[in-house]
């Protein structure tokens, strides 16, 4: 394979002594939604007003205070947008809404004409930097490129300072340095400098300095390295809020984004699940609850992330995978055997320590915190292990196996999901323990029965069974004594000829409450050749549970 010569190896950042690597994420970022814009633009189709409404309002809940609404000189339909969202009265007071133009004169008037009304704006321009983009679709050097961002600048300014004077308006700036990743890192910092100089930032009045990875073209590392070299060596650092805006062309944007903070940026612009233009934008989702699971209070609430997924889909009419980080339909589904038996231990031991932090494996948050308890953590597919079914039987309607009982039926479950060839429900599971104990019809059937207490003369007590059981749908009437009721039941069946059997093990706990509670009982056995057997048996009695695991038992021996 000789097509990779044609690509140029992207140039590293010489920065020998980089501090981003011992630097850890202590607080939430300033956050910034472009889904309305950024992400708008990638859908096949864009969202309507309608639409646009309903997201700008699930991003407000959120707790984005800052949220890029659209690029109002583009289209009337952007324009529109922005002009029902000021006129309709719904951004709150303490939420800025953010327009994006390229540093060019009409467009800038217009986008001016646009935000009128509006008590908090950012206005977010720009013009493309990038070595390529020089030379291909400008055809200018960086003087020309430098002088593009300084005059729109200065419009800004201008128009800025006449905006204020007529209503007050809160106006901030934002510039960025289209396709930053793309750009020599000295001449990104030039541009930058010279656009600060023209709107006469200040540590009290300062810029937003937008650094894209508009396209990402290299390792997360790097892009940090870029990020620190930026910061480190322009002039007047206080007066900017050095943001970032990963693209996710190298399916990276999440590291990228994790390391630029590292590497000393402010701000992260972003959208719901990484929705945006090619392969999309960084997933502020996933990087917000990273940090919540560092212990690290992100400052956005997806605490209810199926119904932030849902409006999401609805409006986008985008698909969340299924496996996509904390809102996939799988983000928290185990199918590995060894993965199932680690979290089931991880429940119970959180249940029965009490201790206050998440300890459960392979589980990096706990599903509950995004109202996600009742999603089937544990699902039952041929892969799965002895413990799952148990785990699933015991979420899904409360039955408690003994652990010496899981590999039966696992085995019984896996076999069952091989001949299906997909995954199983929890009602699939459910229905197949019932089918191979508590409804199991066999050779032998218990018809009725009678205890009796017997009390010797040396002090022991007995239990005298006497009953009858059918054995191939004949009536057998049957007695036997012995020194509990499972004994005498045992001693009863053997003189009827029911031998061979040696009693192992016995659970049982309540599967209901109330005047009509159940109680359920399983029984080991072990057979004649050594092999074990398990049965188990329902009733209100915990007796005739008993009695009804161990005709279980027998029935599934002899089958």
């Amino acid at each position: 394979m000789q097509q990779e010569k044609k690509y140029v190896p992207f140039q590293r950042v010489s920065l020998p002594d980089r501090q981003w690597p011992d630097k850890i994420i202590t607080k939430a970022p300033i956050w910034c939604s472009v889904d309305l814009r950024d992400g708008n633009q990638a859908l096949v189709t864009p969202m309507g007003i309608e639409e646009k409404l309903k997201f700008f309002h699930t991003l407000v809940d959120v707790g984005f205070k800052e949220i890029e609404v659209g690029f109002p000189s583009a289209s009337e339909t952007e324009y529109e947008i922005l002009r029902t969202l000021i006129e309709g009265g719904h951004i709150p007071d303490d939420v800025t809404v953010q327009v994006l133009v390229q540093a060019r004169e009409e467009l800038i008037r217009k986008t001016f004409e646009a935000v009128r009304g509006a008590k908090n704006v950012i206005i977010h321009f720009y013009n493309s930097t990038s070595t390529l983009q020089r030379k291909v679709v400008f055809g200018k050097d960086m003087e020309g490129i430098t002088e593009i961002a300084v005059q729109g600048a200065k419009l800004i300014k201008q128009l800025t300072e006449e905006e204020v004077a007529r209503s007050g308006m809160n106006i901030r700036y934002e510039y960025s340095p289209e396709s930053f990743t793309g750009t020599e890192i000295d001449f990104s910092i030039a541009i930058c400098e010279a656009v600060m100089a023209e709107m006469g930032a200040t540590k009290e009045k300062p810029i937003i300095i937008n650094l894209p990875s508009t396209v990402e073209m290299c390792t997360p590392n790097t892009y940090a390295d870029q990020i620190e070299y930026f910061c480190r060596n322009m002039k007047n650092r206080e007066a900017a809020i050095i943001s970032i805006h990963p693209h996710n062309d190298r399916g990276t944007g999440v590291a990228s984004a994790e390391l630029a903070l590292m590497a000393g940026a402010d701000r992260i612009e972003g959208t719901l699940f990484g929705n945006g233009e090619r392969t999309g934008n960084l997933d502020i989702v996933t990087v917000a609850l990273n940090m919540f699971t560092q212990g690290v209070e992100p400052e956005l609430d997806f605490t209810n992330i199926l119904a932030i997924k849902k409006i999401y889909e609805e409006c986008t009419k985008m698909r969340v995978p299924e496996r996509q980080p904390y809102a996939g339909e799988l983000a928290f589904t185990a199918f590995s055997g060894s993965h199932q038996d680690a979290i089931r231990k991880g429940y119970e031991y959180m249940k029965n320590s009490g201790t206050e932090y998440w300890e459960v494996p392979y589980l990096p948050i706990n599903p509950a915190d995004l109202h996600r308890e009742y999603e089937p953590v544990i699902r039952i597919n041929s892969q799965s292990g002895k413990g799952g079914a148990a785990f699933v039987l015991q979420q899904a309607v409360g039955y408690n196996l003994p652990k010496e009982m899981h590999p039966e039926f696992g085995n019984i479950v896996k076999a069952a999901a091989d001949a299906y060839g997909d995954e199983l429900t929890s009602r699939q599971i459910v229905d197949l323990f019932k089918k191979e104990y508590i409804d199991l019809q066999g050779k032998y059937a218990l018809v009725r029965h009678r205890f009796t207490e017997l009390n010797e003369a040396d002090g022991t007590i007995h239990s005298r069974f006497e009953g009858s059981i059918t054995i191939d749908g004949v009536e057998k009437y049957i007695t036997g004594i012995g020194n509990g009721p499972i004994d005498s039941f045992f001693q009863a069946l053997a003189g009827v000829g029911v031998k061979g059997y040696k009693f192992v093990n016995y659970h049982e706990h309540a599967v209901s409450s109330g005047s009509d509670a159940q109680g359920i009982c399983y029984i080991e056995l072990k057979k004649a050749n050594g092999d074990h057997i398990f049965g188990a048996g329902i009733h209100a009695n915990i007796n005739v549970a008993a009695l009804k695991g161990i005709i279980c038992a027998i029935n599934r021996a002899e089958a």
